[in-house]
């Protein structure tokens, strides 16, 4: 009797010849690249170093794109949008030491949105390994230790038919849901060193399918279907796993109210009439949710952001489904499913029956238009102006790209993204610089349309040596600047609570002038030609800078309880 786990598939006589006949001048770093292609790889992102050129040198003889940016906490963000916005995981190749510590905040990114990114940095020779002090440039005693905190898993790589397993069980790790960062290390001798080893074809590294438990599927079917007030908040985990599509099936069937996170822009129809947008940092929407008696949310962890900073108490029956263990019902008791969204929504799907609720619709109007009468009460008309001209600017299905700047805080609110996957910015970890290089991997990843990048005067200059990238891959890339002076947000935050601002003030370029000098055409604007000189950069071939100078507020919170 033969077993499927009996079955070789035997290799071809091309393939035998191949294999005994390697092509001559390879390396460890050809494994590496060879590794990547058959895996589906097309683009690599990274800056070289010392002990990587082992694998620098080999790019040139694969069928590989290398785009190369200029800081590589940089090249991560990039990695990091370009995995966001094809589903793929996106190779990062980085060096030892300085070059693979300065990626750490961009994997934190990647890992706190769930973006698939796959590092592969050096390491020093193989005779150093092991935590002794042998003075090698770049040594770190445990390099992969200052890793693990943040990546998904961690490979390390000793010898050269070592590789190939190693990058496929990375790229299987980094694409199994929930997706994240992986790490991977190669000694710089085992990358320097020829090699007689066939040429890579396709390692098998099929994702695992994250299912859920048709027992809890089940009871939230049954909860769901008895529910008088259901409703839904959509996190980044039904943008991840292409889910919106069921995700809208399943809120029109039950006829359920939708909120989406920050994280989760656009998994949900922005104008549809069961649409409560994206007004989570808002009481009258925090009082909504907590009024349903059952309360799916689908891709979320409930975080700070997500919870109105932690008002959020639910007084109904919560169903989560959640890819990432350690967020599930790690801040609410909840019927818990562990499953990919996709899979998940799709098993109550063909469970739940048909709910009807005329008066949903209209409970979330009144919803909305209570939201509209606290902002609008507030005369932050400049605001919503040039937020309604960035909208208005930017084609339908462009993606967007928002650093850590006051804008951005409203546009995670009151931004229309026009479609799921659109829309996307630094808010998993919070730090500043992401932007502009996240634009440029998207870019990278689809250049037949304008890509969007959304920046304040202090992110900009965390990123500003990639406009030499822009120009060099010739990228379309907008970059909108608002130059306010000044950190905007914090200089709030600390003059709300102390009074007045310390360290939030900045000396800085014309941003205009310097982008010119990369030959990045520029052009200052004002709110009221902001439409008009967006849609124009937008519209031009490569990429451009547009200068807003503006002193933009964020409007009041409620989750402090004054407002």
């Amino acid at each position: 009797m033969t077993h499927d786990h009996d079955l070789v598939l035997r290799p071809t006589a091309a393939q035998i010849s191949t294999a005994l006949n390697p092509p001559p001048g390879r390396n460890g770093g050809d494994l590496v690249v060879e590794t990547l292609a058959g895996l589906g790889a097309t683009t690599v992102f990274g800056l070289p170093g010392q002990h990587a050129l082992g694998m620098f040198d080999a790019l040139r003889r694969s069928s590989l794109t290398y785009v190369g940016l200029r800081v590589e906490n940089n090249a991560g963000f990039a990695a990091d949008a370009y995995g966001r916005i094809t589903g793929e995981a996106a190779p990062l190749l980085l060096s030892t030491g300085p070059g693979a510590l300065t990626s750490l905040a961009a994997l934190q990114e990647a890992a706190s949105a769930s973006a698939p990114v796959l590092a592969i940095s050096s390491q020093i020779p193989t005779a150093g390994l092991g935590g002794g002090r042998h003075g090698y440039l770049h040594e770190l005693p445990d390099q992969a230790a200052s890793f693990r905190g943040v990546v998904k898993s961690v490979h390390t790589v000793r010898t050269q038919s070592q590789i190939p397993s190693a990058i496929a069980a990375a790229w299987k790790s980094a694409l199994t849901a929930p997706h994240g960062p992986v790490w991977v290390e190669i000694p710089q001798d085992v990358l320097l060193a020829p090699t007689a080893l066939p040429v890579v074809t396709a390692p098998d590294a099929t994702p695992e399918d994250l299912v859920p438990r048709p027992e809890l599927t089940a009871v939230a079917a049954d909860l769901l279907s008895r529910a008088a007030r259901p409703a839904i908040i959509a996190g980044g985990g039904v943008v991840r796993s292409d889910a919106s599509g069921k995700l809208l099936q399943l809120a029109e069937k039950l006829q359920a109210p939708v909120v989406t996170t920050f994280g989760g822009k656009g998994a949900f129809p922005w104008h549809h009439p069961l649409s409560l947008q994206s007004w989570l940092e808002d009481r009258h929407t925090t009082d909504f949710l907590e009024d349903a008696d059952v309360l799916l949310v689908v891709g979320s962890g409930l975080g700070e952001l997500s919870s109105n900073y932690h008002t959020f108490k639910p007084r109904g029956r919560v169903i989560q489904i959640e890819a990432d263990l350690g967020k599930l019902e790690s801040n609410h008791p909840a019927l818990g499913i562990h499953a990919d969204a996709r899979l998940a929504l799709q098993a109550l799907l063909e469970t739940v029956p048909e709910r009807v609720d005329a008066e949903a619709p209209e409970r979330v109007r009144t919803l909305l238009g209570k939201v509209a009468d606290r902002i609008s009460s507030q005369e932050l008309t400049l605001e919503q102006h040039v937020l309604a001209s960035v909208r208005r600017a930017l084609p339908a299905h462009s993606p967007s790209f928002w650093d850590m700047t006051i804008l951005a805080y409203w546009a995670w609110s009151a931004f229309d993204p026009q479609g799921s996957n659109h829309m996307h910015s630094a808010q998993g970890a919070g730090g500043l610089g992401y932007g502009f290089p996240a634009a440029l991997g998207a870019a990278a990843a689809d250049p037949s349309r304008p890509v969007l990048a959304v920046s304040g005067d202090g992110g900009a200059l965390y990123s500003i040596a990639e406009l030499a990238t822009a120009r060099q891959y010739d990228l379309p890339v907008t970059w909108l600047i608002v130059d306010d002076g000044g950190y905007g947000i914090l200089r709030e935050y600390m003059t709300d609570t102390f009074g007045q601002a310390t360290a939030t003030e900045l000396s800085r370029p014309d941003y205009a002038a310097l982008a010119e000098s990369f030959g990045v055409p520029a052009v200052r604007t004002t709110p009221e030609t902001l439409q008009e000189d967006l849609a124009k950069a937008l519209a031009a071939p490569g990429p451009s800078v547009v200068v807003l100078p503006a002193v933009l507020r964020m409007f009041a919170p409620t989750h402090l309880g004054t407002s």
